[in-house]
């Protein structure tokens, strides 16, 4: 159940993000700034936690479980470094996440031959 559960969390997140890059002309960076600060809060307020231990990876892969991962790091950085930890806190939480996206991406651009599209 864990698997079907992760599956129409994380189907039905995308989907609405699918809607609202449709039906608004908002861009897609702007729509990734969006879904990262609105994890953040939803952590901070205590929503997103549960609904990831509900459905898992439905919910902490997407960039609203980016968001709540980095709201997290800084409120423990903040809970043990004070001030300094609002700058160290989301850094060090997501440290792991955003090396392995560019040593991946890298070790990929070598296999596919990356080039710039023909517009």
């Amino acid at each position: 159940m864990d698997y079907v559960n992760a599956f129409w969390v994380g189907g039905l997140i995308c989907a609405l993000v699918q809607i609202l890059l449709e039906k608004t002309k908002l861009l897609p960076g702007r729509v990734m700034v969006i879904l990262v600060c609105s994890g953040a809060v939803l952590g901070a307020a205590g929503i997103y936690q549960p609904l990831i231990d509900f459905a898992g990876a439905g919910a902490s892969v997407p960039l609203l479980g980016f968001g709540n991962t980095l709201w997290k790091g800084v409120k423990e950085a903040v809970d043990e470094q004070g001030f300094l930890g609002l700058f160290l806190g989301g850094l060090k939480a997501s440290a792991a996440g955003i090396s392995a996206a560019l040593i991946l991406s890298y070790a990929a651009s070598w296999i596919f031959e990356p080039r710039m599209k023909d517009e």
